[in-house]
């Protein structure tokens, strides 16, 4: 599969776009009113404070504390680069608290401390403890971070973390339960080499030996070799730690009859005569980024029996720290800990070991594109299982509460994982499961409006994404021109431009047409025009004929207009039972509705032909359909002639016998809140509707328009549904990012 490929103009973008950073502050409390405002700051604010001043634990309840982590850098250590300072470090800093809010919602804010001082470090954060519930220390050099750690530990009552270290070591520790499980060996009785005694790795050796590796089983190699006892070259407090009494001198030798390496080094730190050494059933954990000390493939050609882990995406069993500090934190929070103990960390890597061992969900084999079961290319959960949000924090949160860490127990254990489950918002893991069946499915995607800057930039998009390749409909020239002024010149030999003027198959197109055409008024000389001068056309018969595998049109002509030129190739009309579906995303919830493009004045009929295709683009994103039938009215009251057909169309899927739920008429309050629906004990939804199908296109067109403007929404479609061959149309206003979307939704085949 192609790896995905970031320029550098691309990751400034990116961060330069919509507006600089990666996160905002919003208020989640009301402010526009004058009460509001007395309520939020004063008078009303005195209360609050009158009341943590009497009972400071009560600062958990009024305030965002309980919810709040520091990610703390003075930036010496930033990812791979090295020392960039506290501001150059800001990017990742940031990042990191993007990852909190996305993966366990936790509210995260980055701090950047201009030192290299360890005692002015240790001050800063230590005085900013009473604003923050946790502290996430990142990207501090070794052999600072051990001390700075060590200190804060001792002198704050809330969590100290270094990701960096215990981070690594949790998940490190998670993938080797389940290596040596299914290698038949036991913790206690293996040979572990460690290659690198940084931070990562000695807090990887300190957890294992926690978890019963024996000291004198365990082999600590630096640069300068093998840390034994005695050795003083190149040696600190941390390395002695680990010191064994052994003749050993190389990691070549440490390697002979190795059940277990793990390696946060350099790459090309191990060969492959250093792995066919090993032990039967060897566990090689190669963690050095951005390349392991080791290939897997590299690997796998002398030992077939390695299970192999490394740091990398691209790769099975990536050892992914994601995995692990935003539900270390989530759990920890959730108790108000005191700090995050060695046995909630034990906690956290058992719990990911026993959550790969679980059949996994289809909707995670879907994203990935492929089948997931535990074994030995599946040892450690993919980071965007939608389980490990009410998996792993309370497993963290129950080791706290028995070792004494929490201040507020949680009570109710089953309430606070249905809880977790309500916290995450499905929409990012609906996106991010589409964009990886899209990469699996490596589709040939046609751009037909190669003529569009947006619609260039979007096919450099989809194919530097590694989501296959694109086809640009336009002249080479003007294809070149229009991507040097965007900034992308590099891009015109990467992608494959087609026109009428370099096709051989324009007479097959030209015949083909002709076909369906010619008894509508079109001879000889409109087809030809057609074929050679439309690129709608052109394009469809491209898709037609099987010359790509998608088609994304539509940015720079009204949708009637294309959709009537797609119709001259396909039968993508309302009597095919075509239909198009927009998806909105707002605040969590997705909702679809239909028909947005297709059905000028749909009768009951064609009401239940939508409802089916909506349906059945809701599975395809993972949602199980509940459809309503809205209307003004609910249920019969009041009575209109307008709002008949929302009645009787429920009627229609009662004769079809469809598998998904639906309702209606009812009005879209009742339809998507639950308490309404409850008025109403008859009603056969489960829960509040996700597909709602609307009277007519113009009452389709307003509601998404006035959820967009208004409400905020992100708008995905109009999703074409219920064609041959997946066509997607984008809106006029479409932005290259709205427009690579559509082609992620074609490449998944959507509809």
């Amino acid at each position: 599969m192609p790896k995905n490929k970031i320029t550098d103009e691309e990751a400034l973008a990116f961060h330069l776009q919509p507006t600089p950073g990666k996160w905002e502050i919003n208020a989640t409390v009301p402010m526009t009113t004058q009460r509001d405002l007395s309520l939020a700051y004063s008078p009303g604010v005195a209360v609050p404070c009158e009341a943590i001043a009497e009972a400071p634990e009560t600062a958990y309840d009024y305030t965002n504390k309980g919810n709040l982590v520091a990610v703390i850098s003075n930036g010496t250590a930033v990812l791979g680069l090295g020392n960039l300072g506290a501001l150059g470090s800001k990017p990742v800093m940031e990042g990191k608290s993007v990852l909190f809010k996305r993966f366990a919602d936790v509210n995260s804010i980055d701090i950047e401390l201009d030192t290299e001082d360890p005692d002015k470090f240790i001050e800063a954060v230590k005085l900013m403890g009473p604003t923050f519930g946790g502290i996430n220390l990142e990207d501090i050099k070794a052999p600072e971070c051990f001390i700075i750690e060590q200190k804060l530990k001792e002198e704050m009552d809330i969590p100290v973390f270094h990701d960096d270290q215990h981070g690594t070591a949790v998940i490190c520790a998670a993938g080797l339960i389940n290596a040596l499980h299914l290698s038949g060996k036991k913790i206690e009785d293996v040979k572990i080499v460690l290659n690198g005694a940084g931070a990562a790795g000695i807090a990887c050796i300190e957890l294992l030996k926690a978890m019963g590796a024996r000291h004198e089983n365990c082999i600590v190699c630096d640069t300068k070799g093998v840390i034994y006892q005695g050795r003083t070259e190149g040696m600190n407090q941390w390395k002695s730690a680990h010191a064994i009494s052994t003749d050993l001198r190389t990691l070549e030798e440490a390697m002979r009859g190795a059940d277990v390496f793990l390696g946060v080094s350099v790459k090309g730190a191990v060969t492959q005569e250093m792995v066919a050494s090993m032990a039967d059933n060897p566990v090689i954990f190669a963690m050095a980024n951005p390349d392991p000390e080791i290939t897997p493939e590299e690997a796998h050609e002398v030992r077939v029996d390695a299970i192999v882990a490394t740091g990398r995406s691209d790769y099975p069993n990536q050892v992914n720290n994601v995995l692990g500090f935003p539900y270390l934190f989530r759990g920890a929070l959730d108790i108000h800990a005191r700090a995050i103990n060695d046995e909630m960390k034990i906690a956290c890597a058992h719990a990911l070991a026993a959550l790969a061992r679980e059949d996994v969900p289809d909707e995670v084999a879907l994203a990935y594109g492929k089948s997931l079961s535990f074994g030995r290319d599946y040892i450690i959960p993919t980071p965007f299982d939608p389980r490990l949000i009410h998996r792993i924090p309370p497993a963290v949160a129950k080791a706290g509460m028995d070792t004494g860490a929490a201040r507020r127990p949680i009570v109710d254990m089953d309430a606070y994982e249905v809880g977790l489950k309500s916290r995450m918002d499905p929409t990012a893991s609906i996106l991010r499961g589409l964009n990886a069946r899209a990469r699996s499915a490596q589709s040939r995607m046609i751009f037909a409006e190669g003529d569009d800057p947006r619609a260039l930039r979007a096919a450099v998009m989809y194919q530097r994404s590694g989501f296959g390749k694109s086809l640009v409909v336009g002249r080479q020239e003007d294809v070149r021109a229009k991507l040097e002024k965007a900034g992308l010149g590099d891009a015109v030999r990467e992608l494959e431009v087609v026109n009428a003027a370099n096709t051989p198959h324009f007479d097959t197109y030209k015949d083909f047409l002709y076909s369906r055409l010619q008894r509508k008024g079109f001879d000889h000389k409109d087809i030809h025009r057609l074929v050679g001068r439309d690129r709608h056309v052109f394009s469809s018969l491209m898709l037609a004929h099987g010359h790509g595998d998608g088609l994304v049109t539509g940015a720079t002509r009204k949708s009637a207009h294309v959709l009537e030129r797609i119709n001259h190739v396909f039968d993508a009309d309302a009597d095919h039972g075509v239909a198009g579906v927009t998806a909105l995303l707002h605040k969590g919830r997705i909702v679809l509705i239909g028909d947005t493009l297709v059905h000028e004045w749909p009768d009951e009929n064609h009401l239940a032909n939508i409802a089916e295709r909506a349906a059945g683009v809701a599975r395809h994103m993972g949602l199980e359909p509940r459809v309503a039938f809205v209307s003004f009215s609910t249920f019969g009251y009041p009575v209109s002639e307008r709002a008949e057909k929302m009645h009787v169309a429920p009627t229609v899927l009662d004769q079809r016998g469809v598998d998904f739920e639906y309702e209606g008429e009812m009005t879209v309050d009742v339809a998507l809140n639950e308490r309404a629906q409850r008025y109403y004990p008859f009603q056969r939804l489960t829960g509040p509707a996700n597909v709602l199908i609307v009277p007519a296109r113009h009452s389709a067109s307003i509601s998404v328009k006035l959820m967009q403007e208004m409400g905020g929404a992100t708008v995905v479609g109009p999703i074409l549904s219920g064609i041959d061959k997946p066509i997607q149309i984008c809106s006029t206003t479409s932005t290259t990012n709205d427009i690579l979307n559509m082609a992620v939704l074609a490449a998944c085949n959507i509809g």
